[in-house]
């Protein structure tokens, strides 16, 4: 557990991102990308000093970058482990043109920005072995949020030591209309984005869920 503050944590991601040349993938320049997210680092910062516990699976918060901007396919290979060097990668299970079918649900209720802040996050493995469906509406049910593959590719961009093995989370906030569910797992020493049925429960796999995003005016 780290106690750290908030701008400055704010500002090492906004580095990060620029960094794994985010602003060059969505047609910006670095300072027009900092100029871009400046007015999220007030919401940031507001929180003042912040508890960082990646290791327990739970993030203050996290800047998200969406799909619109920098598409999927490029943002996995920018993913590592903890300490690790090889690439993540998104599975072949994902048949051609079905990625761009992910996409958020109604509830979930996405900011219409180019960057934003995702608040109060959990990993979620509680909810490793239960039925996904089920995981999915407890987490409703509890007033959060389901997570979108872009928000779940921004928490491991951040910090890779969220995932672990047996301790992978899947991504409820992104269907395609059918009983897939979007999940981030560990796979040849990569993290790998993939799929599982809503039906069927894996022990290693949980539900990630935030409490709100955060937006400018």
């Amino acid at each position: 557990m780290t106690t750290i503050d908030a701008g400055a944590e704010f500002d090492r991601q906004v580095h990060n991102l620029i960094e794994l040349e985010y602003p060059a993938m969505g047609g910006l320049a670095p300072e027009q990308f900092r100029s871009l997210v400046a007015p999220l680092r007030d919401l940031a910062a507001k929180t003042g000093s912040i508890t960082c516990e990646p290791d327990t699976g739970r993030l203050p918060f996290v800047l998200v970058v969406p799909r619109q901007v920098v598409p999927i396919e490029q943002m996995m290979p920018r993913t590592t482990l903890h300490r690790k060097a090889k690439p993540g990668f998104v599975d072949h299970s994902f048949e051609p043109g079905s990625l761009e079918r992910f996409v958020a649900t109604k509830e979930t209720e996405l900011p219409d920005q180019r960057v934003y802040l995702l608040l109060d996050i959990e990993r979620g493995e509680e909810f490793c072995g239960a039925v996904p469906r089920d995981a999915m509406d407890t987490i409703t049910a509890r007033g959060r949020t389901l997570l979108t593959i872009e928000e779940g590719i921004a928490m491991i961009t951040q910090f890779p030591e969220i995932l672990v093995k047996n301790k992978c989370f899947s991504l409820g906030g992104s269907r395609s209309g059918d009983r897939r569910v979007p999940a981030l797992w560990i796979s040849q020493n990569a993290p790998k984005l993939g799929w599982c049925w809503e039906g069927n429960p894996h022990t290693w796999l949980g539900m990630a869920s935030a409490g709100s995003r955060g937006a400018t005016a």
